[in-house]
């Protein structure tokens, strides 16, 4: 069979299967071995950042989510089959992680006020009901605990279904379900503050 040079420096098939320096480093790492998990990261840190690095166009990020890729990596190194070259399957990890970073980064951007406008984070307005206050919290104590932990997960934490899924061990249609159920209960709740058309 025909070999060829992977990105790592070893060689591999023309089908891109693991070659054996990588098969006796997964061997290493699976063993639990320091020694292969050091030279596993050694190995691939610089391609993994400075592929987060240009999808995520800040070294900040890059770093944290190139620390995110190797920690799921190494929980994950157990479903690596070898039909891929291992810098692949770390790629696609990377890529992964960076995509679900940039989504929950942009969106708590989005949100982000300038400091100077968060003094008043935190506190209701002197004039907002008092009513409404006591009965949106009991509201919220009142729903089911995995409804309330989705509602507060996403509505107010503002991570993504397929966060709260990885979070709390539910499916995303799980966790939508509950999302709808935990809006319809408060909905009831406050229907009475609602403004009237």
């Amino acid at each position: 069979m025909r070999t060829e040079a992977t990105t790592d420096g070893a060689t591999g098939s023309a089908m891109g299967m693991t070659s054996p320096v990588d098969a006796e480093l997964i061997a290493r790492v699976q063993a639990g071995d320091p020694g292969g998990e050091r030279e596993f990261y050694d190995r691939h840190v610089d391609r993994v950042y400075r592929l987060v690095f240009r999808m995520a166009g800040r070294a900040d990020l890059a770093q944290e989510w190139t620390q995110d890729t190797f920690v799921r990596a190494f929980d994950r190194i157990g479903q690596f089959r070898g039909d891929s070259a291992l810098s692949s399957w770390l790629h696609v990890i990377a890529v992964s992680v960076t995509l679900n970073g940039l989504r929950t980064h942009n969106r708590r951007e989005s949100f982000a006020a300038p400091l100077d406008d968060a003094l008043d984070t935190g506190h209701w307005p002197n004039d907002s009901d008092p009513d409404l206050k006591d009965r949106m919290r009991c509201a919220i104590a009142a729903l089911p605990q995995g409804t309330r932990n989705v509602f507060v997960l996403h509505d107010v934490e503002g991570f993504t279904h397929e966060e709260i899924s990885e979070q709390l061990g539910v499916a995303v249609g799980t966790s939508k379900s509950q999302l709808s159920r935990a809006r319809e209960k408060l909905r009831v709740a406050l229907a009475p503050f609602a403004p009237r058309s």
